[in-house]
């Protein structure tokens, strides 16, 4: 069976198919020792190479498909390196011998809790693409007085730089007076929204932290900066949510 050369690439994390199909037409990509060209296709036996790097058998890919559970802390940046050597959600990850970890996504570097990384960057792309409308929950706690008007407007959507955003879910948590917890979803996830949908409603985060990713949950037992990596049960249980429909359905 053949893939298309772009997919093969971004499942192996080198960066999204379109930003692949870029390469290929810069000639940066070969397959068997020649220059690829867009709309090539590859199958198990050919060996592929960018910038002369050597990939990993697509079987083998396929077979080692990791996910990773992250408990991100305050002051960590999601890039693989930072010009101002600050530390980055990176620097703790476990070494793999082929292709790379690849984040699900990003936290701001005052937000803590679930980050999700995957050595399937075709997978990641799923993952993150609003089409599969993948739920995001918050605990977020919020300096000022919370009316029943505000959830409510919230709930409805707000206008903020040209997009309508909204939580498709608030729930009062814990704490009363002018700290108070609450849990929000959301489906995108834009930057910094959550900050902003409760700061347009002239409250302050005061403390930011993802406690769900779709189907997954922040374990109590893992302690920020540390990680696990997911078993095949939760694994089976994020694919299924960014599972093609067959034709016909």
């Amino acid at each position: 069976m053949t893939e298309k050369l772009q997919k093969v690439l971004a499942r192996a994390g080198f960066g999204s198919r379109r930003e692949i199909e870029t390469w290929i037409s810069k000639g940066r990509v070969k397959v068997n020792g020649k220059v690829a060209v867009v709309g090539d296709r590859v199958d198990d036996e050919d060996q592929v190479t960018v910038d002369g790097k050597k990939l990993s058998s697509q079987a083998k890919q396929r077979f080692d498909r990791r996910i990773l559970l992250y408990n991100k802390p305050e002051n960590e940046i999601c890039t693989r390196k930072d010009p101002e050597g600050r530390r980055t959600v990176f620097d703790k990850l476990p070494v793999i011998r082929h292709g790379r970890w690849v984040s699900v996504g990003r936290l701001d570097i005052n937000t803590s809790g679930l980050l999700l990384f995957t050595t399937d960057g075709e997978l990641a792309n799923k993952l993150m693409h609003p089409s599969f409308q993948i739920e995001r929950e918050y605990a977020v706690r919020v300096m000022g007085e919370v009316t029943q008007e505000i959830v409510d407007l919230m709930h409805k959507g707000v206008m903020i730089e040209g997009n309508l955003c909204r939580f498709t879910d608030i729930q009062y948590f814990a704490g009363d007076g002018a700290n108070q917890w609450y849990h929000v979803v959301l489906i995108e996830g834009r930057n910094r929204e959550v900050r902003k949908l409760w700061e347009s409603q002239g409250l302050k985060v005061s403390r930011l932290k993802r406690v769900r990713f779709g189907t997954t949950f922040m374990p109590s037992t893992i302690t920020k900066g540390q990680f696990r990596e997911l078993p095949k049960q939760e694994v089976d249980k994020l694919l299924k949510l960014v599972a093609e429909p067959k034709a016909g359905e």
